[in-house]
């Protein structure tokens, strides 16, 4: 049961969702202008994922190389995304939430690394608000899936050496204001379609 409520929390977290960006800015960007740059890895399967709680962001790397950085939205106190070492071991690009309330909600590019928790596209709000799961703007996720497979590493810390070395790479985002969309849009095959380019460049 308290299994169950885990579920329900973290597939019911929140409307549209967008993606996150991996530039030299620090600016707050908004759902219009944001874009994620992610780079080809040479190796997949040195890929790493970290994520730093008090930061919000997320690192992919290959060795000490970035191949994206990108702004997530964690949980919020009493729902906290948990700490540790984890992997990947369940990718669905078109989930959607199968239960009450809001049954079928997209959590598109679902990359669940322990049970109920997982990373999905989702508004991304400056401070955690999420109940344990990681949302990423579109941008983001949809490159994040792209980056990992079944077996990929992730190591969640409350802050991480990465926050100094690359912190002030990872442009941030704030849609905490922003309204869903029509919910014939949500519901639609088509809310899934990739966001526009190449997901890794090289």
């Amino acid at each position: 049961m308290q299994h169950l409520s885990r579920v329900l929390f973290c597939l019911c977290a929140p409307a549209a969702l967008f993606l996150t960006s991996c530039g030299t800015m620090t600016s707050t960007a908004s759902s219009r202008n944001y874009h994620v740059i992610a780079h080809r890895p040479h190796d997949p399967s040195k890929v790493v994922v970290k994520l730093s709680l008090a930061t919000q962001n997320l690192y992919v790397l290959e060795g000490d190389r970035l191949l994206m950085g990108a702004q997530g939205n964690v949980g919020k106190p009493g729902a906290a995304t948990p700490t540790g070492n984890f992997t990947i071991y369940n990718k669905e690009k078109n989930r959607r939430r199968a239960s009450e309330p809001d049954a079928g909600y997209p959590m598109a590019y679902w990359c669940e690394f322990a049970p109920a928790y997982g990373f999905h596209e989702g508004f991304v709000h400056p401070y955690p608000h999420t109940h344990g799961c990681v949302r990423l703007h579109r941008e983001a996720a949809a490159r994040l899936f792209a980056l990992a497979r079944i077996g990929t590493p992730v190591h969640i810390a409350a802050s991480l050496p990465e926050d100094k070395e690359f912190g002030s790479q990872v442009q941030r985002l704030d849609q905490s204001r922003d309204p869903d969309p029509p919910r014939s849009v949500m519901m639609s095959p088509s809310w899934f379609k990739d966001p526009p380019g190449p997901l890794l460049v090289d």
